[in-house]
């Protein structure tokens, strides 16, 4: 009897206790594996890079503003698309998308697949991708926005308007379903 009235019982030396660290050990070694999806993570980088690497290049290549801008966003409606429905999902086991109910309301649906020895989410590594891919590029149109904006380039500053929510939105998704208190607390 301890000294708080707590009974405490100990294994002698002839009992086996069997602990199961095989399988911590088989998530972490899964988790830390480098890439598992490679061609998941290139294309969660490839339509963001691309799009960023045509609007700094498109001045000097092509002088149809038009063509440079329906460019820009095709490719970022791509990453949008890729964030949301593919690289979310086995990158991070985060998906979301919006029904409309019979009484026309609209319900965004949210789901995180939770981390269980043999799910298809991805490794530590993806994940940084992912969230970096996430965070850094909305940051750059961000400066690209204010950059045309005191320059006084008026077209190019509709294309970093129209670049940044397209990333922000991506973001925000995947952000509410990793972290809903952060979004609902700003709100």
């Amino acid at each position: 009897m301890t000294p708080i009235g707590i009974t405490m019982t100990m294994a002698d030396d002839t009992e086996d206790v069997e602990l199961d660290f095989a399988a911590d050990e088989q998530d972490v070694a899964r988790r830390s594996a480098v890439i598992r999806h490679p061609l998941v993570s290139f294309f969660h980088l490839f339509f963001r890079v691309v799009a960023i690497v045509a609007y700094l290049l498109c001045d000097w290549i092509s002088e149809n503003f038009a063509s440079c801008f329906v460019l820009i966003i095709t490719l970022l409606s791509f990453d949008f698309w890729s964030v949301k429905n593919v690289t979310g999902r086995l990158l991070v086991g985060l998906r979301w998308w919006n029904q409309i109910d019979d009484d026309g309301k609209s319900l965004w649906v949210f789901e995180a697949k939770k981390a269980s020895l043999g799910n298809n989410i991805g490794t530590d590594a993806e994940a940084r991708i992912f969230w970096l891919g996430l965070i850094i590029c909305p940051l750059i149109w961000t400066l690209f926005f204010f950059i045309s904006l005191f320059s006084l380039k008026i077209k190019w500053l509709a294309v970093g308007e129209d670049g940044q929510p397209a990333d922000i939105g991506a973001f925000s998704g995947q952000l509410l379903l990793q972290r809903p208190d952060i979004i609902f607390g700003i709100l």
